[in-house]
């Protein structure tokens, strides 16, 4: 299945907090239920507007997947969980592969499914760091984009 890639406008923030907030619960559980109120806000009023924004949208025009980029990282990336395993997050990595020059993501270590996924996508881990970007205790992987994978 291909995919259309576009822009998220700002008037869409809510329905892409909607999809990450979805896709932490499904994935990030190690995660306390404060940290996710701590993040959402810091989602819709700071780290959106930070980064460069894409998305994959279903049949109804509503955001199953999103990504943000800076520089050359991947600072963010969530599919809604009714989507996992569609090749929505492929999608979006390829695309910010090819199109953003994507070479870098941070990825929770505690994460196992996301480590294994980039590293699919052909990342390595090239180095960690016992806190997030916060200062909150969850380790994070440092991955690049393995030049030499192919």
């Amino acid at each position: 299945m291909s995919y259309h890639i576009g822009k998220i406008k700002k008037s869409e923030y809510p329905e892409v907090v909607h999809v990450w907030e979805a896709s932490v619960r499904a994935t990030h559980h190690f995660l306390k239920e404060e940290d996710i109120r701590y993040f959402k806000p810091l989602i819709l009023n700071t780290y959106l507007d930070a980064v460069e924004l894409r998305c994959i949208r279903n049949t109804d025009c509503r955001i199953i997947g999103f990504l943000g980029t800076a520089d050359e990282n991947l600072e963010m990336l969530f599919v809604h969980p009714d989507y996992r395993g569609k090749r929505v997050g492929k999608a979006l990595v390829d695309y910010a592969i090819a199109t953003l020059h994507v070479t870098k993501v941070d990825v929770n270590e505690q994460n196992v499914q996301a480590v294994g996924f980039y590293k699919y996508c052909g990342f390595k881990i090239v180095s960690r760091s016992e806190f997030d970007a916060t200062g909150k205790p969850y380790p994070i992987v440092h991955m690049e984009l393995n030049v030499h994978s192919n």
